[in-house]
């Protein structure tokens, strides 16, 4: 599933060619994706001009001067393609301005697409209960400390978990915990402040250089220009089982099962 960094690379490529212009056309290939799209989708976007393109968590926002916001998912494998040379029976949502034509485009359809009244965003029910962003001022010690203070639950599971930060994905609190030298399975009420204060930063600096690599292309993910990620190169953990690890040189990676998806970490480096 493409992660905060894909989908902040999305985002930004999208923002480059649709940022300012105004939406000509609409064209449903289906009527659903994972969920319905919504009604009148076409009708609200048709002639609206897009006034800025954004991301919460792992959603992209565009809005427009209709005072409403076009939220997209990009689910297991969806993809916005700029201008493709060929249709293709995938792209179930076209939106066309006098430049350029921009298609979500997703084979397993388990993204989606909402629209909503901007003003009423921080209230869309996936939004309300989000914790920080994971890049913003927001994600401090003390909000995480306080977010995991007295909790029994593993950090690699709270950390996951959107009400603590929003957005945060396997990939990235694997390779964060790592940086930071905690152990995935370490109840979240017994890691304190001095860990905390590696742990804060490592998130931050492992999406900034993901976003900077234009993300971790896994299986179908590639940005709109239809150039592949490159940061899965860069992984110290993430799906380097038995290999040595590249921190200490001493132990060797080791996978197990949290919450059932696969956890990646050094046994020497992580306590």
């Amino acid at each position: 599933m493409p992660e905060l960094p894909e989908v902040e690379t999305t985002v930004r490529g999208l923002a480059r060619f649709l940022d300012g212009a105004r939406i000509e056309r609409v064209t449903l290939g289906r009527p659903d994706m994972r969920f319905p799209f919504p009604a009148g989708l076409g009708q609200s976007l048709t002639g609206a001009r897009v006034l800025s393109l954004g991301r919460r968590a792992k959603y992209g926002l565009i809005d427009t001067d209709r005072e409403q916001t076009m939220i997209f998912h990009l689910g297991m494998s969806g993809r916005w393609r700029i201008d493709p040379e060929e249709p293709d029976r995938h792209d179930h949502l076209v939106l066309e301005t006098a430049d350029h034509r921009f298609a979500l485009n997703d084979p397993r359809r388990f993204g989606y697409v909402d629209l909503v009244e901007t003003a009423a965003l921080d209230r869309w029910p996936a939004f309300a209960a989000m914790g920080p962003e994971p890049l913003g001022d927001d994600l401090t010690v003390d909000h995480l400390r306080a977010a995991i203070r007295g909790r029994k639950q593993a950090i690699k599971l709270l950390l996951l978990d959107q009400h603590v930060v929003a957005g945060l994905g396997n990939i990235y609190v694997c390779e964060a915990l790592h940086r930071a030298g905690i152990h995935p399975r370490k109840a979240g009420g017994r890691v304190y402040r001095p860990a905390l204060e590696k742990l804060v930063p490592a998130i931050k600096q492992v999406l900034a250089q993901s976003i900077r690599d234009g993300g971790s292309t896994l299986r179908d993910y590639a940005a709109p220009s239809g150039e592949l990620g490159y940061f899965a190169t860069r992984f110290l953990v993430y799906g380097r089982e038995s290999e040595p690890c590249l921190s200490c040189g001493e132990a060797h990676i080791r996978r197990i099962t949290q919450g059932g998806r696969s956890t990646w970490f050094c046994p020497a480096c992580q306590k």
